[in-house]
């Protein structure tokens, strides 16, 4: 596959994440400044109504995609999420804003369908590395949106909410760049005449079930991530609380290539579950930290095990798509981690509220341990046999 349309596919997903992933932390500025209102748990709410909507409607969209065609579906999901940007940027009370970010949801997807679409141009260890890389460009917009539409944020425009209408420019530009794109059909042969071929280690709903639950365990610190650390830490500056955030997603982007290469050739279910295990140690250590430097060290092994575990995961759903399902496949792969995310942002509320604001960190261990367990008690010789 060439390697300019995995260039393309990713810059093009780039800026639609750079767009929808970058103004959710300011969604109480809009609420306050915008809309005039300041009922601060709608912030949390609003956080998840895309996510929620993504999870219903990502299996539908990619069963469309394998119906009508992968790149006509990217080109949609480019257009769906300018339309429900224009439309939030309009918005003059609170209904519509929350119709906006649900139409975001519904009228997405563009990771899901990003992928999809190079199912039909990569298969086997091509396809997975293509989708580590499509994961590099989501943690990428992840640390530089919310830093960069900050400083835009600071322009003196008349109302926050406006930045929505120059954001809804990105997807544009990106339906654009998909429009350029060849039309996918089916993976590459190799001179054999075969796809590249990847050992099934697990059966889909199995690769379903660990996305969720290490998007679960992952996004469970996320909400109160901040709070807690300035909360145990009590001369921290906000700054360096952001910056200690960011910090997994940086060690993601320095380690993604040079792990990847690493990892490429061993079979994915012991990686996952070293990822599984490394990341629900990291999690009850930072829960425990007692210092900045082990925090510091617990966050940068949150990094590696994250790492880690996505490349485990694109091993493991590139071994059970192909053209004809990748829109299907890759819908409910999104859709499980839609779904992790909204069921982690809302145990962890309840988790928080009931037993304090390091509760998040032991609610994500808990899965990843028991996840763990199961991969160390299911090897490959029968882990398809047991879903």
């Amino acid at each position: 596959m060439p390697r300019t349309i995995v260039l393309a596919v990713m810059a093009g997903h780039f800026v639609a994440a750079f767009a929808a992933l970058g103004m959710p932390p300011f969604f109480a500025l809009i609420l306050e400044q915008s809309l005039h209102n300041e009922a601060h748990y709608l912030t949390g709410w609003f956080y998840v109504v895309p996510t929620a909507f993504a999870a219903l409607s990502s299996p539908w969209w990619g069963k469309l995609a394998d119906r009508y065609g992968k790149k006509q579906l990217l080109i949609r999901a480019q257009l769906g999420l300018a339309a429900s940007f224009l439309l939030a940027s309009f918005a003059t009370n609170i209904w519509v804003f929350f119709a906006a970010l649900a139409l975001q949801g519904i009228l997405g997807g563009t990771f899901a369908a990003s992928n999809a679409y190079l199912a039909t141009v990569a298969s086997g260890p091509v396809l997975a590395r293509s989708l580590t890389a499509m994961q590099w460009s989501a943690r990428a917009a992840l640390v530089a949106a919310p830093l960069t539409l900050g400083l835009a944020l600071q322009a003196n425009l008349h109302s926050p909410i406006e930045m929505y209408r120059y954001l809804a420019l990105l997807p544009l530009a990106a339906a654009g760049l998909a429009v350029c794109l060849p039309a996918g059909a089916a993976a590459p042969k190799t001179a054999a005449g075969h796809e590249p071929v990847t050992v099934v280690e697990a059966t889909p709903r199995q690769v379903y079930a660990f996305q969720f639950v290490f998007v679960f365990a992952t996004v469970a610190t996320f909400p109160y991530f901040a709070p807690d650390v300035q909360q145990r830490f009590a001369s921290l500056p906000t700054s360096m609380a952001g910056l200690l955030f960011g910090l997994p997603h940086a060690v993601y982007l320095l380690a993604a290539v040079p792990m990847t290469r690493w990892l490429a050739r061993g079979r994915r279910a012991p990686i996952l579950a070293t990822a599984f295990g490394a990341l629900a140690l990291s999690l009850f250590g930072q829960a425990l930290a007692g210092s900045l430097a082990a925090l510091i060290a617990w966050r940068v092994q949150m990094g590696v095990a994250m790492t880690g575990g996505f490349i485990a995961l694109h091993g493991l759903i590139a071994g059970v798509v192909h053209g004809g399902n990748a829109g299907r496949a890759f819908g409910w792969f999104e859709s499980s981690s839609k779904w992790g995310a909204v069921a982690a942002g809302l145990s962890a509320g309840f988790a928080a509220q009931l037993y304090g604001l390091n509760a998040p960190f032991f609610l994500g261990t808990v899965p990843a341990a028991c996840s763990l367990v199961y991969l160390v008690l299911a090897p490959h010789g029968r882990l398809r046999a047991d879903i």
